[in-house]
């Protein structure tokens, strides 16, 4: 099977981590196509997601060193397994490309008409999302099963950003969704969920959702297998049980107050998790 990933960087760790991942699978990838690392979109969406202080902090890391020599910590630790390399770590997809062989390309827009002929050369089967701009219809249209997302909450209960907050708030369990994107916002037909069953051991809400990153990395080589074999078949969002059939919630930017009583939630979850194991 032919993959190639699409990420928000050259230097995002999770387009990296996927990239070895996939490699270490015997899976490609086939190519991988990133936006220009001073992508505004992409900027504006991490300071969202971090504050400007911890954005402003991790550009240093990436960019500063001219030696490229990949010393350091990861900013998700839980991908550090797949990042380190010959006594150093993977920093760019660049530096994963030249270690595997594959090719790279960067774009402003990954829905350009430049990056759809590219992406087009490298005839995939899958393409893999790992961040980027909101796909148009003639990118989707492109690989011959789908684009594979994985969204960081159950699906359809939980759709949109803050996925792992909203999940605590709205008492569904934190997992994970494998599916194929589409037109929509996490509409697409799934193809696997996961329920992560770490969730009371994390410290922070930072800590889950470095944690589901990875979790989900791990798990892509069940996804890809099950669909090489036939064992694993998208299904409609719509053909789905709910709770409430008449109900389709669409989560977005979550409010400090809100993002607090989440981590309150999740800090419950592991009290209660630490008191069983000091009386069991």
């Amino acid at each position: 099977m032919r993959v190639v990933i699409l990420g928000s960087s050259l230097y995002s760790e999770t387009a990296c981590a996927m990239a070895v991942r996939m490699a270490k699978l015997g899976k490609g990838p086939a190519g991988a196509l990133a936006l220009s690392t001073l992508n505004r979109a992409t900027l504006m969406r991490k300071i969202g997601q971090w504050g400007v202080a911890e954005v402003a902090r991790y550009a240093r890391t990436k960019l500063v060193s001219p030696r490229g020599d990949g010393q350091g910590h990861a900013k998700n630790p839980y991908l550090e397994t797949l990042l380190n390399h010959e006594g150093g770590m993977f920093r760019s997809l660049r530096q994963v490309a030249r270690v595997y062989g594959f090719p790279i390309a960067v774009c402003r827009d990954q829905n350009s008409p430049d990056a759809i002929a590219r992406l087009k050369r490298w005839a995939p089967d899958l393409i893999v999302f790992t961040g980027g701009n909101i796909l148009r219809k003639e990118l989707l249209k492109v690989p011959r099963l789908g684009v594979l997302n994985v969204h960081l909450g159950l699906l359809p209960q939980i759709r949109g950003m803050s996925s792992p907050e909203w999940s605590l708030l709205s008492g569904v369990p934190v997992g994970i969704t494998f599916h194929y994107m589409d037109a929509g916002i996490d509409t697409g037909p799934i193809l696997r969920r996961y329920e992560f069953p770490g969730a009371a051991e994390c410290e922070s809400l930072s800590d889950l959702r470095s944690r589901l990153i990875a979790f989900g990395i791990a798990k892509i080589g069940e996804v890809i297998e099950g669909l090489i074999l036939g064992t694993i078949s998208p299904v409609q969002q719509s053909n789905l049980n709910r709770s409430n059939q008449n109900e389709d919630c669409q989560f977005f930017v979550i409010h400090e107050w809100l993002k607090a009583r989440a981590a309150e939630h999740l800090g419950a979850g592991r009290r209660a998790t630490i008191a069983a194991s000091v009386h069991g």
